[in-house]
């Protein structure tokens, strides 16, 4: 992830699904230049009823108005997360509001995980691995050279972001994991 305007870097989030689960992982660390201005930050959260969860990139402002958003299109359409980020991806390309923030996001369900950026890009994963931020890369590479190994979700994430915190200077190891059982 590229430094934003104001001097903030980077994140690492990780979306795996993989048998009958489907987890995201995130990063704590904020980072403003080279300073580490906290360590346990919360960059993943179940949404709504808890039947969708979201990590997200970017400037945390942001990223907390863009789960309200996406919190309130979820509610209008009744939990359908794909129209949901869809109608949401409009709204953000479209409003002059949404178009000046700074992050992306992972969201997934039991049925769909997605990727949702400014450009109004609804990116669904073709192997059940997303990664986002800063780290997001390594993490994503790591995490399909692990998927195949006799590791469930949850382990394949932490594994990679093990990878991307050993790689990434703005990725740590406190991490934040939400778990959706999808059978």
């Amino acid at each position: 992830m590229a430094e934003e305007k104001n001097g903030w870097r980077g994140t690492t989030i990780i979306s795996v699904r993989k048998g009958d689960r489907v987890v995201i992982a995130g990063d704590g660390q904020v980072s403003l230049g080279d300073t580490v201005i906290k360590a346990n930050a919360r960059k993943v959260r179940a949404l709504g009823d808890g039947n969708v969860v979201a990590g997200f990139a970017g400037s945390t402002a942001d990223a907390f108005a863009l789960f309200e958003r996406l919190e309130g299109k979820l509610e209008r359409y009744n939990g359908q997360l794909l129209r949901a980020c869809v109608e949401m991806a409009k709204d953000w390309r479209t409003d002059r509001y949404l178009r000046r923030l700074e992050a992306m996001m992972i969201v997934v369900d039991r049925e769909v995980s997605l990727v949702l950026t400014g450009n109004g890009d609804v990116l669904e994963s073709t192997d059940g691995i997303l990664a986002i931020g800063s780290g997001g890369n390594y993490a994503l590479a790591a995490a399909r050279a692990l998927v195949d190994q006799e590791l469930d979700a949850e382990q394949v994430a932490r594994k990679a972001m093990a990878i991307a915190a050993d790689i990434c200077v703005y990725t740590n190891n406190n991490l934040t994991v939400e778990i959706l059982d999808i059978k």
